[in-house]
């Protein structure tokens, strides 16, 4: 059984999730926006610290927080002014936003809760101890559910990123 400092601790962590992340796609400042995903970034490899996977932790705040972040505020810098604020949503635009969130709400959660075994997984514990060996060989493997196609294409895509903010750079 847990603490109620951990579970408190958990909620705090949860809290400035979710907080951070309505702040990071509600504000109309561009940097601020760059700033609370920042945040969230960190409470997130607190979650993960909190569940004693140090190594994930570990490289959410040096890939996430602080790669992607510096890719992010680099490229807001490249392209817009940094006091500039977009503009406010009209009533239209706004509707349809809400209609897509819920939209895809409702099909994030139909493909969740109709996963085959969703439900068994609450129930009994994992078959398998989950070691940080056997972590790396299920994030990087190359077999069936393996992660290391996706991993490369992200690693190339964030490489098309800074050479097409190279190119805006130069044409100024």
């Amino acid at each position: 059984m847990e603490s109620v400092g951990s579970i408190v601790m958990y909620g705090i962590i949860v809290a400035a999730i979710i907080i951070f992340s309505i702040l990071a796609v509600t504000t109309r400042r561009i940097l601020r926006s760059a700033t609370y995903l920042l945040f969230t970034l960190f409470a997130t490899a607190g979650l993960y610290f909190k569940l004693d996977y140090e190594f994930l932790g570990a490289v959410q705040i040096a890939v996430y927080a602080g790669g992607i972040v510096v890719l992010v505020v680099f490229a807001i810098l490249l392209t817009t002014k940094p006091g500039d604020a977009s503009a406010q949503l009209t009533s239209r635009r706004r509707l349809f936003g809400g209609i897509a969130a819920l939209a895809t709400l409702a099909a994030v959660g139909y493909a969740v809760l109709s996963r085959p075994g969703f439900w068994c997984t609450v129930c009994k514990p994992f078959d398998m101890q989950l070691t940080m060996n056997n972590l790396g060989e299920v994030l990087l493997g190359t077999e069936k559910f393996g992660y290391l196609l996706p991993f490369e294409a992200v690693s190339v895509l964030l490489l098309a990123c800074i050479i097409g903010g190279v190119v805006i750079a130069r044409k100024r």
